[in-house]
């Protein structure tokens, strides 16, 4: 297997199986890693709404029990993610997300980056983006969580800074979640992808033609950088 970077700045993977035309797009253990993580996140973001925003800390009470499923919750989110090193595929994913090509600053900059003609790879830029900073935000939000919750013998003032960033990390990871759910229920290909494993190869060579084309052993689409 091809360790080489593809046009796309992307590791090859050599050809991915097909059948009726269509491509796998991730593996059992890939789509246990992203349910996971969501699952935890939404725990998360649920239990923070209903430990700091009145009417709904009213109306389910259970303060306690609400902050320790929260807390536990937290802990448990990079879980997923350590446990999903051990399938190959999810390595060489996470290998993708954390090269940025002269294709995705173009993709960014483009106003028809949907538009097939940029060889964007298995992820686009902004997935990439969206990747890293989930990653960044849960072990930001472990450590200040974890010193919020165990560490009465540090200072106050890092205690206090803690939970200021705990919690205005906390607006924004909320505010990213739903423009990811949002963007997801605009594509409901994307989302049989992440349901099923697979896609058609139709939607991969219009979204992901770099991907599509490593894929199928074909040759890396040129890419095409419009200068602003």
């Amino acid at each position: 297997m091809s360790r080489h970077p593809t046009s796309s700045g992307e590791p090859a993977s050599g050809p991915g199986p097909t059948r009726s035309g269509t491509l796998l797009r991730f593996t059992f253990a890939e789509r246990w890693v992203h349910r996971c993580t969501a699952v935890l996140l939404g725990l998360c973001l649920l239990t923070a709404a209903m430990l700091y925003v009145g009417p709904l800390s009213e109306l389910v009470g259970r303060r306690t029990v609400v902050r320790a499923v929260h807390v536990y919750a937290g802990i448990a989110l990079p879980v997923p993610v350590i446990v999903g090193y051990l399938s190959r595929a999810f390595r060489q994913d996470v290998r993708r997300m954390n090269r940025f090509a002269p294709s995705d600053w173009a993709w960014l900059r483009d106003r028809q980056r949907r538009s097939g003609r940029l060889p964007v790879g298995k992820f686009n830029a902004g997935q990439k983006l969206n990747a890293s900073f989930t990653i960044g935000a849960i072990l930001v939000m472990l450590g200040t969580g974890l010193l919020m919750r165990y560490g009465h013998a540090w200072p106050l003032s890092l205690r206090t800074g803690a939970t200021l960033v705990h919690d205005w990390l906390a607006y924004g990871v909320a505010a990213v979640a739903l423009g990811h759910l949002w963007m997801a229920q605009r594509d409901p290909v994307a989302r049989q992808g992440m349901r099923t494993g697979s896609v058609p190869l139709e939607w991969a060579r219009r979204e992901h033609p770099g991907w599509a084309a490593e894929t199928q052993g074909e040759d890396q689409p040129e890419t095409v950088i419009r200068r602003s």
